[in-house]
């Protein structure tokens, strides 16, 4: 089983090793399952989740393969790169949800990328359960050196506090 390239995937260590690209509202924050107005995780391992605000709130990690142990040559070959994501909502409030990844050059220049639309969660529509994006890169080409892993989102009432989208259990792995 290929390891998880993301450090701190479900926030057990509060926020380390994520960079805040936005941190509106109330600002990110660290929540234990499954929080008020929550759900249950699918997995026993995971007791966190990062809660989001009522102004946008988005946190990125880049990484670096050549540094994670990978060659050149290993990453040259275009092995499958696999990222997923789980999101939820609230059952009192609706919310929107947002994710980027990019391969990148040595040059941080993007190879290709994965932003699937944006995702609005509605409580009175829909359970606001856990849901899981996955999508795995392939014949992109040379060049890989870094992934960069972003998500977010707010939620869509404008409360003060911590209503918005849940993320966690991040993953990218690479099966070389």
């Amino acid at each position: 089983m290929a390891r998880n390239l993301l450090k701190n995937p479900s926030g057990e260590e509060e926020l380390k090793f994520w960079e805040l690209v936005e941190n509106g509202g109330s600002q990110w924050k660290v929540e234990d399952m499954p929080g008020d107005c929550g759900h249950d995780f699918c997995s026993e391992g995971v007791t966190k989740y990062f809660a989001t605000s009522f102004e946008l709130c988005l946190k990125r990690q880049v990484i670096d393969l050549l540094a994670e142990g990978f060659s050149s040559e290993q990453l040259d070959a275009q092995p499958p790169v696999t990222v997923q994501d789980w999101y939820c909502g609230r059952t009192d409030c609706g919310c929107t949800y947002q994710m980027t990844v990019c391969l990148l050059d040595e040059n941080h220049e993007v190879i290709q990328e994965f932003r699937p639309d944006s995702v609005t969660l509605d409580p009175d529509c829909d359970d606001c359960s856990w849901k899981q994006v996955s999508h795995t890169f392939s014949d992109y080409g040379p060049g890989m050196r870094f992934i960069s892993f972003e998500h977010g989102g707010q939620d869509t009432k404008f409360w003060d506090g911590w209503f918005g989208v849940r993320v966690t259990g991040s993953s990218v792995t690479i099966e070389v």
